[in-house]
């Protein structure tokens, strides 16, 4: 009674914006409790970022076909469209660094950036062919490309097993793209930086086809550079919901208005209608008052760029999260999801059957996940999928 006494003098002599003036001070001074390099890593931990990429060259694009698979998979806002879209929940992909070897163009990649948890799926070499930079015959038509894997010799690099081969028109041109995932499994977690591919070209009169290196790396630059992309689950990706939903019996004897209306429990029948309609009305009234609203979602925007992120991140620049707000005290109305759980838990607390027994939660019981398109610490343009990041609506459990 004393504590009360003083805390109402308190506001009576300094004023009800003096008092609030001092609860935003107390707020700000929690806030800075919490140190940002920890609230960061935190961050970090959620994203699975294990270092935050940086020094990215402002002027560096993404390959266009990493934007294209961003586009078919995610909204603008990052948000998956449907699941499935994506094999595994992360796509890397590896520009090459290409270097002339005698006659035959090789292939040169990094892909230490890949985690040892990391599973690879699918792995897709990736190479733009431009038939008119090669000296050509007129009188072939066709041209056999064979892929190697590039081994480590004495005298320099040189061909190691035959990884794909494929018959090709000398006349087009266009992206192939060679699978080569039994190859690339085997460099993982090998220790070395850089692997390879050599290429090979053959006519059909079994002589090599003659190629330009000089001209041919000249034009395998920006967006004609080649790629290896690895299809990749690490393990993140959460295990799908496989519970029924709950089972309600609805009452069809006294239906309140569309907002109030609930499902309620059998053993509530006894009572008369016209009981029943008064208590509810009453219960609706106390239980929803305007400063408490019922259970609902509301906007919660994640930006990019306030937590120092924009630099690497390509898409998209932020994303909203959601979050749930509001009370589930009996009855709940039928759009809040509950659970058999949680209608028993609130007519149990309505009735104050049992001490101690509070109201049930606001939570999401439906998330969705986000992708992010990035750059990395190599300026590697990665894709990965986030489950159970926005919450799409929200319930009482």
């Amino acid at each position: 009674m004393d504590v009360l006494l003083i805390i109402f003098l308190i506001v009576l002599l300094c004023g009800p914006s003096s008092f609030f003036h001092l609860s935003l001070e107390r707020k700000s001074h929690l806030r800075e409790s919490v140190p940002v390099s920890e609230a960061i890593q935190k961050l970090q931990e959620v994203f699975a970022f294990a270092e935050l990429p940086h020094n990215i060259t402002p002027e560096k694009k993404p390959p266009q076909f990493m934007l294209e698979l961003y586009s078919r998979v995610a909204g603008p806002d990052g948000s998956t469209k449907a699941h499935g879209l994506l094999e595994g929940n992360i796509v890397r992909s590896f520009e090459n660094k290409v270097l002339s070897e005698k006659r035959y163009p090789v292939y040169i990649f990094n892909i230490s950036s890949v985690r040892s948890k990391e599973h690879i799926l699918k792995a897709e070499f990736r190479v733009l062919f431009k038939w008119r930079l090669f000296a050509l015959s007129a009188k072939f038509h066709y041209c056999r490309v064979d892929v190697y894997e590039l081994l480590d010799g004495a005298s320099g690099p040189w061909r190691g097993n035959l990884i794909s081969s494929r018959l090709l028109p000398l006349h087009s041109q266009g992206w192939e793209m060679f699978n080569v995932t039994q190859t690339v499994s085997k460099w993982a977690g090998d220790g070395r930086t850089d692997h390879g591919f050599l290429l090979t070209f053959t006519l059909p009169s079994g002589s090599f086809l003659d190629i330009d290196l000089h001209t041919f790396q000249k034009h395998n630059s920006d967006s004609n550079k080649s790629y290896l992309v690895l299809f990749n689950d690490d393990g993140r990706r959460a295990v799908p919901n496989t519970n029924t939903a709950p089972t309600y019996v609805k009452d069809t004897e006294s239906p309140l208005p569309e907002s109030e209306d609930s499902y309620l429990l059998q053993p509530m029948s006894h009572k008369l209608p016209h009981e029943m309609d008064h208590a509810r009305s009453r219960r609706t009234r106390d239980a929803y008052p305007a400063r408490y609203p019922a259970c609902h979602r509301e906007p919660l925007y994640v930006d990019f760029e306030d937590i120092g992120w924009a630099g690497w991140i390509i898409s998209p620049k932020g994303y909203n999260a959601y979050h749930c707000k509001g009370i589930c005290m009996f009855p709940m109305g039928k759009g809040l999801g509950a659970t058999n759980h949680a209608t028993v838990q609130s007519i149990v607390h309505a009735l104050k059957l049992k001490q101690g027994i509070e109201t049930p939660c606001c939570v999401p019981n439906q998330l969705n996940s986000i992708n992010l398109l990035y750059f990395d610490d190599e300026e590697n343009v990665v894709l990965k999928q986030y489950d159970d990041m926005v919450a799409v609506s929200c319930g009482c459990h």
